[in-house]
């Protein structure tokens, strides 16, 4: 049984969590002696010469893709693809014997924001191949059942790993960190971040409103690539939030954390901080069963909790978060839902 991934790669390299995530999945796939075999898709080209070019070395790939690929191998996705060939991959199945593993990354349907008639066809198209589909959470797996996939086909890998090598020595602080897209038209709540007056906030990204600045209890660090960012994060807590207001995660962003796993989570854990994660999220079942964070409605009553703790409470949920830490940085949580996908193909063909 040969085992392969396929991996899209832009011409354009972006410093987001999406990229880290897809890059530890790989990494973790190919030590499992999945052979990748890479498709670039060029989302730059513009003038006629430039899109022959990408239409050549796309139908290319593809093609070298299906020859590369053997009888009866086992192929791994992640989804959505940004460039997916729907010939070449049911083909693969239909005159290959292929078996599909499809890693969801996003659904756009849920996230609302991008979705699109491009990425509707492309999760109808996960839909039909995907043999087992690897899924965020048990939020997100009723969703999918909801949508006729048996529920024997569903891993959960329960939380984004996050690969890197750090031994920071993390303080207690009466304070939040966010880092990711600072960019408020995504996440206006980071206006009213003021208000949690007795609370410093830590805030690390792009898009970053300098006028924000003017607030005492904020302070902007920067923006830092996915393998520097590690190094920064020491101290108090890690927030998961998103949307309009600091009072629920509103809006199509604040939403979509019912269902998904925000790729933060993992880099905070990873860094050894404890988090602060909205109630209604997906992943506050994560927080509450390994005790890495507190979970709230708002986060007024985040800064209620953190300005009464102890750094006796804070060094207990140091020590929870330092077992998942180990277990985030070493790719556990992707090795063990491939390893159960392959046992479930595996149980299939006997």
């Amino acid at each position: 049984m040969n085992l392969f991934q396929i991996l899209e790669v832009s011409n354009v390299v972006y410093n987001n969590s999406l990229s880290k995530v897809t890059v530890d999945i790989c990494s973790v796939a190919e030590k499992y002696k999945f052979k990748t075999i890479r498709i670039v898709w060029n989302s730059s080209a513009k003038h006629r010469f430039a899109k022959f070019k990408k239409n050549l070395r796309y139908w290319w790939d593809w093609h070298k893709c299906y020859n590369e690929i053997t009888d009866n191998s086992i192929v791994l996705l992640q989804h959505p693809l940004h460039v997916a060939n729907s010939k070449v991959l049911k083909k693969l199945k239909s005159e290959k014997n292929v078996k599909y593993i499809s890693v969801i990354i996003d659904i756009e349907e849920l996230r609302k924001f991008y979705y699109n008639e491009f990425h509707k066809k492309e999760f109808e198209l996960m839909l039909d191949i995907a043999d087992v589909l690897i899924v965020h959470n048990n939020i997100m797996a009723r969703y999918l059942i909801e949508k006729g996939i048996p529920e024997e086909k569903i891993v959960n890998i329960e939380t984004f790993d996050y690969l890197q090598n750090n031994d920071n020595v993390v303080k207690f602080e009466k304070s939040i960190t966010f880092a990711g897209n600072l960019d408020r038209s995504q996440c206006s709540f980071i206006e009213e971040l003021n208000q949690l007056e007795q609370l410093k906030i830590n805030l690390y990204g792009s898009n970053f409103d300098k006028n924000l600045s003017k607030n005492p209890n904020i302070k902007y660090h920067g923006s830092f690539p996915v393998d520097e960012i590690p190094k920064k994060l020491n101290r108090g807590f890690g927030l998961v939030w998103n949307g309009d207001s600091i009072d629920t995660c509103s809006g199509n962003f604040g939403q979509y954390l019912k269902y998904n796993n925000p790729h933060k989570l993992s880099l905070y854990l990873s860094c050894g901080l404890p988090v602060i994660i909205w109630k209604q999220a997906a992943q506050a079942e994560f927080v509450k069963k390994y005790n890495v964070g507190i979970c709230v409605e708002n986060l007024k009553e985040a800064e209620q909790i953190i300005n009464n703790m102890s750094e006796n409470d804070y060094k207990v949920l140091q020590m929870s978060v330092g077992k998942i830490k180990d277990l985030l940085c070493s790719g556990y949580f992707a090795t063990k839902a491939i390893n159960k996908a392959l046992n479930l193909l595996q149980s299939d063909r006997d």
